[in-house]
């Protein structure tokens, strides 16, 4: 999981079902996405009628058929991949190419035709990073697309703000002079990006932001950003140790970040259901890519194989109300790229395309191995949230918290942040909820109680590491995720009623021509065409070209 939109050329789809927004450059992707912990134990919400408990009498139930194990069995292949491929699943590499077919394959065989968006990205490869301060033990993270030093680095006095430690404007530094300086700022308020353009306009030589939270700090700039001082981000207590040492008298840094863009073309995988309404789409995403340092198999490994299963056995189903497009996303790992894109095209291109799109459900990393079971908060019951929450969201959310309280499961609020590839859904006002078990935040003695696990580490301690592989996934976490994920896919091919007040299905009406598979209500009864008709009142008559799927 990464989050932002850096740069983005090109528009060259290969087949693709729908073109693909933008959201803000250069946003904090700090810890993973933002998605607290929240409260064990969450009572839920209200129950929301709209949404259909479980399916039809003989139609396959999605919380039942979509299985941890299932899932785990794609991401055995997704490691074999990673392990044939140097590694990794990163974009533009070998190992993200086989990934996509891994899925491509899995998809045409459950008898969807998936499609291939082309897109072109620039990718910042870090070639060498020293940032030394003599008595302070320090392991700096390079911000991706930030500039280089000169050649050979800098020797250069470490300093501060003059007027505000977060170090987002000319305004912090009034007052003070820092030219030529190595200047230490604090996470928080503004984008990394903010931070590093200020402290090159204030003329500094270079610029570490210390993190506010535990963990490493593995920040974004979102894209090339002219002026800017070259940019780390190191621990919270690395900047504590930073700040006391400068306290005690002057300190020199020896700094030195040599790095590279290059433009590369990556794509996403797209696929939609053959039946349901066009008019009225659920879509589901899960990025495919991982980072350059290990395999990925929780992130997001366990998101894409989730929603790939989902796929095989949404397919087989029966006829659906909705029709339902999954997309394994490409380069959001960089900077959220893949699904900006798709929703970006969208908004350039096929208007009527993205005001069709009833909801998005988002799944990135599912598979924690000291996990919680966290929903997106869209309520702000617990978090308020630092984006707009479109309408509609709420009962999205709703979908998976009725859910988990129907089988007695504890959830949490995980903050409803935009830091994940629902950004650019909700930016142009599409509802949006997901599902989150944590990466680099801390566990609470509170949530350990709830879920098992360790108080006091990390949610993912291999969280964009090499140990990020299927040795440290969670199966308990899967085999309560994957039901859930089919669940909520499969209600809301059903009825997205109380997300947009689109039913479920028309009410009959003699006017009509019916076509085998399509749905109507009638005398309070849900009945599915089993052959062309029109003016024929549905009925339980042998000659009826209807039979009853539910009796409401």
């Amino acid at each position: 999981m990464g989050t932002v939109t850096a740069v983005v050329t090109g528009l060259a789809v290969a087949a693709a079902t729908g073109p693909a927004v933008a959201g803000p450059a250069g946003e904090d992707r700090g810890p993973g996405h933002g998605h607290g912990p929240g409260h064990p134990g969450h009572p839920g919400h209200p129950g929301h009628p709209g949404h259909p408990g479980h399916p039809g009498h003989g139609t396959p139930d999605l919380a039942e058929t979509v299985t941890g194990a299932a899932v785990h069995d794609h991401l055995e292949q997704l490691q074999a991949i990673a392990d044939a491929n140097g590694g990794n699943r990163a974009v533009g590499t070998p190992g993200y190419e086989a990934g996509a077919t891994y899925v491509e394959e899995v998809l045409t065989a459950a008898g969807y035709t998936p499609e291939r968006q082309y897109f072109d990205v620039e990718t910042y490869e870090v070639g060498s990073l020293v940032l030394e301060v003599p008595g302070v033990a320090l392991e700096p993270l390079a911000m991706s697309y930030s500039s280089s030093t000169p050649a050979g680095g800098v020797t250069a006095p470490v300093a501060t703000p003059a007027t505000d430690a977060l170090g987002c404007d000319a305004a912090a530094y009034a007052g003070g002079d820092v030219t030529g300086d190595v200047v230490l700022v604090d996470r928080g308020t503004c984008s990394f990006g903010q931070k590093a353009v200020a402290a090159g306009e204030a003329g500094a030589a270079g610029v570490v932001v210390a993190n506010n939270t535990d963990g490493p700090l593995n920040g974004t700039l979102g894209e090339t950003l002219a002026g800017s001082a070259p940019a780390v981000g190191v621990t919270r207590a690395e900047g504590a140790a930073l700040r006391e040492a400068l306290a005690a008298g002057p300190l020199t840094a020896t700094f030195d970040l040599q790095a590279s863009v290059e433009t590369v073309e990556t794509f996403n995988v797209l696929a939609e259901t053959a039946t349901g309404r066009d008019s009225n789409v659920v879509m589901v995403g899960a990025h495919l890519d991982g980072v350059p340092e290990g395999p990925g198999i929780n992130d997001n490994g366990s998101g894409s194989a989730a929603i790939l299963e989902t796929a095989v056995r949404l397919a087989e189903a029966g006829p659906l109300n909705n029709k339902v497009r999954f997309a394994w996303w490409g380069a959001e790992e960089i900077g959220l790229l893949g699904s900006t894109h798709y929703v970006d095209d969208l908004v350039a291109n096929d208007p009527a395309g993205l005001g069709s799109i009833a909801t998005y459900l988002n799944f990135d990393m599912v598979g924690s191995p000291n996990y919680t079971i966290g929903v997106y908060d869209a309520d702000e019951s617990t978090y308020e949230a630092p984006v707009t929450v479109p309408e509609g969201s709420i009962a999205t959310e709703a979908v998976f918290t009725d859910y988990f309280d129907s089988v007695d499961q504890p959830w949490v609020d995980s903050e409803f942040s935009g830091r994940s590839d629902y950004q650019a859904f909700i930016v142009n006002g599409i509802p949006a909820s997901g599902l989150f078990t944590g990466a680099d935040e801390v566990k609470t003695e509170e949530d350990a109680a709830t879920f098992g696990g360790t108080a006091g580490e990390l949610l993912d301690p291999n969280y964009h590491t090499p140990a990020d592989d299927l040795s440290n996934v969670s199966q308990e976490a899967l085999d309560i995720m994957a039901p859930a994920i089919g669940h909520a896919t499969q209600a809301l091919a059903e009825s997205t009623e109380t997300v947009n007040g689109v039913p479920g299905a028309p009410d009959w009406t003699s006017e009509q021509r019916y076509h085998r598979g399509d749905r109507v209500v009638h005398d309070g009864r849900l009945w599915e065409a089993t052959r062309p008709s029109r003016a024929k009142e549905p009925s339980t008559r042998r000659s009826s070209p209807w039979r009853v799927v539910s009796t409401g």
